[in-house]
């Protein structure tokens, strides 16, 4: 049945401030033989996301605790490799949670197939995915864009806000984004069609933000924190909506405010402008699922929406490029290639 051990990334220690190589290490243990009901699956593709962060610590957070020595989680593309489920046949793709490992047994419960004749496959750990969703969850259940209105987005040329941009122009917004360097921010402009692009490394951001949004933010895309949000605040305009989807620029900080020492200006603005900052977890928004993969997929099929991935090969590769990601070293969707078909 199975002729190699399973080969995984677990947790080793818990990350003090930001995650280091030493957090994780590659072990091996046997692969069971099947029972009747299960299928072995070999891991093709390997999703490395921002949550995962939340999950090494001891505290709580939105995404379950991994505990020490367990696999970290993620989200998988898989082929079934031997089956004896009746539901399943070898050869078969699947989408499915499991961990950074490069075979999964299971009963088959939570498998979703996919046909690689409509998208490569991959997309369904990005702009098919989770990534994807996010952005059409936050749209389109918070933030409800309207046409002419300016949307600013952070962390741009990522899976989700590249997403969160792309969807507010085919709704008619302006759409402001901002990135980590030259290059991502020519991709916005060049390849994505955004309005204006900015540099989150830029000393005079705010005030290049402000005259990139002349008539005010009507909609910000919370998903980075720290000096960016900072810089919006000023700019919203009365109603303005923010969904909050994520704040990776404090996940590996001790001082976890998203507008650090502007809570008094945060409240103030919120009652005076009347704000709607609403935080959301995509998971809780299942049934919007079809929705979201029809309307992505017609996108996709029409050139209106674009995507890029980050490829590294092996997965004894996943905790340097988790690690790059969360430095925002990485291009588009971070994801291992752990098999090929």
């Amino acid at each position: 049945m199975c002729q190699r051990a399973i080969r995984s990334i677990v947790l080793a220690s818990r990350p003090r401030g930001a995650p280091v190589a030493e957090n994780f290490r590659l072990v091996e243990r046997p692969c069971p033989e099947l029972s009747d009901g299960q299928v072995l699956l070999r891991t093709l593709w390997l999703s490395l996301d921002p949550y995962m962060r939340g999950s090494m610590d001891a505290a709580a957070s939105y995404a379950p605790n991994v505990e020490l020595d367990q696999p970290m989680p993620a989200e998988l593309v898989s082929a079934v490799q031997v089956s004896r489920h009746p539901d399943w046949q070898a050869g078969d793709i699947v989408v499915h949670d499991a961990g950074w490992q490069d075979r999964t047994v299971t009963d088959g419960a939570g498998l979703r197939r996919l046909d690689g004749r409509l998208a490569p496959v991959s997309t369904a750990l990005g702009v098919l995915g989770m990534p994807g969703m996010t952005a059409f969850v936050g749209l389109t259940n918070i933030a409800e864009p309207k046409p002419g209105e300016t949307l600013v987005v952070a962390a741009a040329a990522g899976p989700v806000g590249s997403a969160v941009g792309q969807i507010a122009k085919i709704r008619g917004c302006r759409v402001v984004g901002i990135a980590g360097g030259e290059r991502k921010c020519r991709y916005l402009l060049d390849e994505l069609g955004f309005d204006a692009a900015l540099d989150h490394r830029d000393s005079g951001l705010a005030a290049r933000l402000a005259d990139a949004c002349p008539d005010g933010v009507d909609i910000y895309w919370e998903n980075v924190g720290g000096r960016v949000s900072e810089a919006v605040l000023p700019l919203l305009n009365s109603f303005a909506r923010i969904p909050v989807c994520g704040l990776v620029s404090i996940y590996s900080e001790s001082d976890t405010t998203a507008f650090p020492g502007q809570s008094p200006s945060l409240m103030r603005a919120i009652l005076t402008k009347r704000l709607r900052i609403q935080g959301f977890i995509v998971d809780d928004h299942a049934e919007l699922a079809e929705t979201f993969r029809r309307e992505m997929s017609n996108w996709l099929r029409d050139g209106r929406v674009r995507y890029r991935e980050d490829i590294t090969e092996g997965i004894e590769q996943a905790p340097s490029r988790f690690i790059a990601m969360l430095r925002g070293e990485t291009f588009g969707k971070t994801l291992v290639r752990v098999s090929h078909p």
